[in-house]
């Protein structure tokens, strides 16, 4: 990972009215107002849709489906570059601490703001991290004209969370493999969803989503009945 440094912020943040806490939460109703006027969050989302016998669903470690062109690693560093300007520019306007980090996980850059405890930039539940992540997408954006894939996270915030969720996934699937009742789970943002979808795709259940946007949720489901499908199959199969 390669520290960011300098003071050029050539893709600096728009404009926030206020600082500190008032700040972060000011680019969260930024955030809100982008996606009335943007299709891009939906555009990327994940469709959730997990093959029970794939113990990873196709796509980015954040849920959302990989580009059919994957970019080169020169459009990554430059979109990782924009991206930490920008973030450097809001932590300046917000009068907040922390290095930026840059790093790329597969076919996506990864930007990370280190070395300080920022709770303001993650919110209840990653609520302002996600709203962050997105004006980071919009700022690459509109100085690339291509939509990014950039994965934001602050003080590990996604590496915590993403360990819990696998458990969770994981003890979800045991219950409803003994019980063999259909588990619903608490409402998760795209992210937090394919985590929990590729635990449960590893312990052999099945799992599908449910739900809308802000509210979608993943229900966890027991296996197949082996017997059942190739009776399914020998149907389907006689003209």
């Amino acid at each position: 990972m390669v520290a960011v440094t300098g003071d050029d912020n050539s893709g600096g943040p728009m404009p926030i009215e206020s600082t500190g806490i008032n700040g972060a939460a000011s680019a969260e109703h930024q955030a809100a107002d982008q996606a009335s006027t943007t299709d891009s969050a939906e555009q990327l989302a994940e469709s959730d849709a997990v093959a029970p016998a794939a113990p990873a669903a196709e796509g980015g470690p954040d849920g959302e489906e990989a580009s059919e062109d994957a970019p080169s690693a020169p459009d990554l560093e430059q979109e990782s570059e924009i991206a930490a300007d920008y973030i450097e520019g809001l932590l300046d306007v917000a009068d907040l601490d922390g290095d930026i980090d840059m790093d790329v996980e597969g076919d996506r850059p990864v930007v990370s703001v280190v070395g300080a405890t920022l709770t303001e930039l993650v919110g209840p539940k990653g609520e302002v991290l996600e709203a962050l992540q997105e004006l980071t997408r919009l700022a690459v954006h509109r100085q690339t004209g291509t939509r990014s894939r950039i994965m934001l996270d602050v003080g590990g915030y996604r590496a915590r969370r993403r360990q819990e969720l696998a458990e969770l996934g994981r003890t979800a699937a045991e219950e409803v493999s003994r019980t063999g009742v259909p588990q619903r789970l608490e409402a998760m943002t795209p992210f937090e969803r394919k985590v929990v979808h590729d635990a449960v795709a590893a312990a052999g259940l099945r799992s599908e989503s449910e739900g809308e946007e802000p509210t979608r949720c993943v229900v966890v489901l027991p296996a197949e009945d082996p017997v059942d499908d190739a009776v399914m199959q020998r149907a389907g199969g006689q003209g």
